[in-house]
């Protein structure tokens, strides 16, 4: 669709008496879900033919669709009456029900390395029922985990500071706050990266433990990305001085976004880090 089409389009939206919100079609959705399963399939062919054209092809794709779906938000949400209060209502509930669906797949993470955790018995190996498995040797908790906790916790200072900026009409603190923030995110994910190419214990191959292990630490590894993408988007709008202390929801939907993902790598520090290096045998 072109830039003058939407623009018509939302023109007319926001004359519509009612209070309510009816997202303009786009093509980005359908073009977003082909690069999803672009980059499946490219997992498939680097994994078993280490052929990464196809992963690339998915992740440029992914990257521009990014792009051109944030750029059509930024655009809607700049149209002057279109988010009434009732839509800003209608998104906070979105946006809360979305973290709690997202807080529902860490569960169930948690709760298959808390099945062998507590009953090691049911892996079903001929090995003594401990958990780590026996010949596993983990992760220092105190070394590269501690350091990710640490950033992790300032950073969601950081954002709370630039969040309060906001609200306090210092688009100059934001804008700092963010960029700090951005950079604790990214500091993170470099402290993954170290950590995973440093593992004592494979990722193929690995066993039961190292499978639990990745899939939780990687999904949220993953969560941490894309919230650095979202602060990243917050980031470049604050410069431009496209929030105010009344309209800002975008920004304060990538904080809440940023402070679950906080609170979920404590549980994953603990739980994981912690108690998995110190677990006891079970009888």
């Amino acid at each position: 669709m072109s830039g003058t089409v939407h623009t018509a389009t939302d023109q007319i939206k926001a004359t519509v008496p009612h209070p309510y919100h009816l997202v303009t079609p786009s093509i980005w959705p359908l073009f977003g879900a082909v690069a999803a399963m672009t980059i499946a399939a490219g997992i498939i062919f680097a994994a078993h033919f280490s052929n990464y054209i196809v992963l690339g092809i998915g992740l440029s794709l992914t990257a521009f669709t990014m792009y051109v779906w944030w750029r059509d938000v930024v655009r809607e949400s700049q149209v002057p009456g279109l988010h009434k209060l009732v839509t800003q209502i209608g998104m906070r509930y979105g946006m809360a029900l979305f973290i709690t669906s997202e807080v529902m797949f860490f569960v169930s993470f948690f709760w298959n390395y808390f099945n062998y955790f507590f009953f090691p018995d049911k892996m079903g190996t001929a090995m003594a029922p401990v958990w780590p498995p026996m010949g596993v040797t983990t992760i220092d908790p105190f070394a590269i985990p501690l350091f990710n906790t640490m950033v992790l916790l300032l950073s969601g200072t950081t954002i709370t500071w630039a969040h309060h900026c906001l609200i306090e009409g210092d688009n100059k603190g934001t804008v700092q706050g963010l960029a700090v923030t951005v950079a604790l995110g990214l500091a993170f994910l470099s402290g993954q990266a170290y950590e995973y190419t440093h593992s004592p214990f494979p990722f193929y191959h690995g066993g039961i433990f190292a499978s639990s292990f990745f899939i939780a630490t990687g999904f949220h590894g993953f969560h941490v990305i894309v919230g650095t993408a979202f602060l990243t988007v917050c980031l470049f709008r604050a410069m431009r001085g496209q929030f105010n202390p009344q309209r800002h929801f975008g920004f304060e939907a990538a904080a809440w976004y940023w402070h679950f993902v906080d609170v979920v790598w404590l549980f994953l520090f603990v739980c994981i880090y912690y108690l998995g290096r110190s677990a006891i045998v079970a009888g």
